[in-house]
């Protein structure tokens, strides 16, 4: 059961993970949330209106969605939007997965007295699909997780000194939750504190009552201070009305309303179920979540003989499950501060953990790896493009791909190899599902600079699907003034053409629009579908991937008038 894990597989295993953290930061296709459109467009709209707050955005409904931290941090990072790329707005993100992943190297090291526990909790945490997910794109997950994780791994490190502190924990735990609120929300006081308290009841021997003499003080401390900082959004704002009604009132009171019959049916059964919370809180591994629940089941027998580290840990993930298991919406995505505990309980009990979990995370990375195989072959090999474009890859992605799918055959084979070779094999599938996509980031997926210049200060209309979907053409077009219409539609040429004078159109591979006498082609890029009927994903099933997979999408110019167009709703917003 036990397995090598050397100091160099550990470097290697390191310098893995960096590489894939930062290996395609700026890509449009990276694994993001959709949450990723309107931040950026709030953003913007703040940075141009040339002040710190109020927050802007011409969404319906959608300006103070989050505290203004995590804008603040967007605004900085890409210089008051004049320096606007994906990769400006996402490294203060990856600055924050890092940090936290650092701190829980040296927690863990601390506690164990194993330098190699500490830095193989850091990196199960990274090998975590959702680390991977949100610690990357512009989301306020990295620095929620971050703050919130700070104080907990605080006291895994300083133990004794930091229970028996008078003032400077709770102060610095304080900060943290404050900065924690300031970046996502009020409401993740209730879990912070929670598990605080916990931890004290665990280290005051589980009496109540020296909880309440010795530290019942500390916890109000840190409540009253982190709310404080959060509140100073109220003091900031010359609208704090605006934020009372958007974000306290419809942002987050509103979660507890019946989703579908009633509350208490609604929390056994249905979309947002425990049960549900529960699945989606351990699929937050990943690959890895056969791992976590044999982990799992290995704590549950050892529970008798948990250290009191351990039992923190079980505190930490409780504490955040029964908090959120109180909203009428769950999602496991709430629990991404609680993830380093998962981890960290990996970590310590690695050596014990059976191999069945990692081998089944080696098949998984075996599929996955054979789907991009299979998949990118498919695309190369088929001439489905036409007009001279070629989708091509380069040769390192066919030397990155075998070589993964290599080693997780090793892994399978290798009984000595197994555990090690299923946590590095994971930032290889990273960096493959980032790379299969890589010829759209290039020129096949993007407009030529003669069209990006031609089109300068113009009114385009685009396919939107998505809110705030036309942040994403701002960095295809550069520029231009941008307006949104039904994504259902791009396909329909004769009417978009008949509607808006300068239009995004999409076309089927291989075919050319049929236009008007007054219609010109302005520009030409490939596409990637983002939804698909289940005739399309039957036959992609089939093997005719690129058929549905992709569209051309045409910029066309024609004689309509625009006159009245500005008046109608833009679908973007």
């Amino acid at each position: 059961m036990r397995a090598s894990f050397s100091y160099r597989s550990v470097l290697l295993i390191l310098l893995l993970s960096v590489f894939a953290y930062l290996y395609g930061l700026d890509s449009r296709f990276a694994p993001k949330n959709g949450d990723e459109y309107p931040y950026m467009h709030i953003v913007r709209m703040t940075a141009d209106a040339g002040h710190w707050l109020p927050l802007q955005s011409e969404m319906d409904g959608i300006k103070n969605t989050k505290p203004p931290l995590i804008f603040w941090q967007g605004i900085v990072s890409t210089h008051w939007a004049t320096d606007w790329t994906l990769a400006n707005l996402r490294w203060p993100s990856v600055l924050y997965t890092a940090l936290t992943a650092f701190f829980l190297f040296l927690a863990v090291s601390r506690f164990s007295g194993n330098r190699k526990t500490g830095i193989l909790a850091a990196l199960v945490w990274l090998s975590f699909f959702s680390t991977y997910r949100y610690g990357r794109p512009f989301l306020a997950d990295p620095p929620e997780v971050f703050w919130v994780s700070l104080p907990f791994l605080a006291l895994l490190y300083w133990g004794r000194a930091a229970f028996e502190s008078k003032f400077f924990f709770p102060l610095l735990a304080g900060i943290c939750f404050g900065l924690a609120l300031f970046a996502k929300s009020f409401a993740y006081i209730v879990p912070a504190s929670f598990a605080l308290g916990l931890y004290f009841w665990r280290w005051r021997n589980w009496s109540v009552a020296q909880v309440a003499i010795r530290d019942l003080y500390k916890l109000v401390f840190v409540a009253v201070l982190s709310l404080g900082i959060f509140a100073l959004w109220f003091a900031l704002d010359p609208n704090p009305v605006a934020v009372w009604k958007e974000f306290v009132l419809g942002e987050n009171a509103g979660k507890f309303a019946a989703r579908q019959s009633s509350y208490l049916l609604d929390l056994v059964r249905g979309g947002d179920c425990i049960w549900l919370l529960i699945l989606t809180t351990i699929a937050n591994a990943g690959l890895f979540s056969f791992v976590l629940i044999s982990c799992l089941m290995w704590c549950w027998r050892a529970r008798r003989f948990f250290t009191i580290e351990e039992t923190l840990l079980c505190l930490w993930i409780i504490a955040f499950l029964i908090v959120f298991s109180l909203p009428s919406q769950r999602s496991g995505r709430y629990l991404l501060p609680a993830m380093p505990a998962f981890a960290v309980l990996i970590a310590i009990y690695w050596d014990r953990l059976p191999l069945w979990g990692f081998r089944i995370v080696l098949l998984l990375q075996l599929v996955v790896l054979s789907l991009i195989l299979w998949i990118g072959a498919n695309l190369q090999l088929t001439q489905f493009i036409g007009d001279g474009d070629v989708w091509a890859y380069t040769y390192g992605h066919w030397i990155l791909v075998a070589v993964s799918l290599s080693l997780v055959l090793l892994g399978l084979l290798r009984r000595d190899l197994t555990k090690i070779i299923a946590l590095g094999a994971c930032f290889l599938v990273y960096c493959t599902l980032n790379g299969s996509l890589a010829p759209l980031e290039a020129q096949l997926g993007r407009y030529s600079s003669e069209t990006i210049a031609q089109l300068k200060n113009k009114d385009v209309w685009i396919p939107c699907d998505y809110r705030a979907k036309d942040e994403e053409y701002r960095l295809l077009l550069p520029g231009s003034n941008l307006h949104g219409y039904l994504a259902k539609d791009a396909s329909n040429v004769n009417g978009l053409t008949a509607a808006y004078p300068l239009v995004a159109v999409h076309v089927p591979l291989g075919s050319q629009p049929v236009l008007c006498e007054s219609c010109q082609i302005v520009g030409k890029r490939m596409e990637m579908k983002a939804r698909h009927s289940n005739e399309e994903i039957q036959e992609m099933l089939l093997g005719h991937i690129s058929k549905h997979l992709f569209v051309n999408e045409y910029l066309i110019s024609t004689a309509a008038a625009k006159s009245d167009l500005f008046n109608t709703k833009d679908v973007c917003r």
